[in-house]
């Protein structure tokens, strides 16, 4: 092990460079599965005709796939079609569909757990369903979604290394050639992605926790 040389300035730089990158996209592809996912979650929830069952079947599929498989298509095949994406703008498609079906899955199980009871209370009432899906239902069910979000988010940072396969400058790729350098640069490089993958999970786990505090 050679700590000295691994962790020399150019060295550290060029990680840093990757975990940028590795915060870039994951950050893009967190706020586009997210808005994604609430949308396709929130109109099967409604069960609104036709449109509800053809996404839940495009939502079985990506959720049964490997995103690894996935990540593939965006880069490789989708230019058979006339779509050309760059590496990082297929790794965030790619990221995007495949945690946009699962937050998806979480937002219609968190709107379905509320109590029936309530939504007929509130529309006997006079409110509209709009009105009762966005007052009474999202509030109490966004509570309840708090925690598989954020463990889905962690899950999406993580998942960007994936994307090494199609060379997206990332942290591990960037890891990955500082270790080519020598073989005594392993121990110190992974433990140094190591290092700030936990930091960046844990404080999200930390803020999901203060968040989900606020909201009891």
């Amino acid at each position: 092990m050679d700590f000295a040389n691994a962790f020399s300035t150019e060295n550290l730089m060029f990680i840093l460079e990757g975990f940028y990158v590795t915060l870039k996209v994951a950050f893009i592809s967190i706020v586009l599965s997210f808005v994604l996912g609430c949308i396709v979650g929130t109109i099967r929830y409604t069960k609104m005709p036709v449109v509800s069952p053809i996404l839940g079947i495009i939502v079985e599929i990506l959720r049964n796939l490997p995103l690894l498989l996935i990540i593939f298509f965006t880069r490789f095949a989708l230019p058979d079609v006339g779509i050309k994406l760059g590496v990082v703008n297929a790794a965030i498609v790619a990221l995007t569909l495949f945690e946009g079906a699962m937050i998806s899955e979480i937002v219609r199980s968190g709107l379905s757990s509320i109590d029936k009871g309530q939504i007929e209370a509130a529309r006997s009432s006079g409110l509209s369903y709009v009105r009762t899906l966005w007052h009474i239902i999202l509030p109490q069910g966004l509570r309840r979604m708090v925690p598989p979000l954020v463990s889905q988010f962690i899950s999406l940072l993580k998942d960007t290394s994936l994307a090494v396969i199609i060379s997206l400058p990332e942290l591990m790729n960037h890891s990955k050639i500082v270790i080519g350098q020598s073989y005594d640069y392993v121990f110190p490089v992974l433990l140094v992605a190591a290092i700030l993958y936990f930091t960046v999970n844990y404080a999200l786990s930390l803020l999901s926790r203060r968040f989900e505090s606020r909201l009891l």
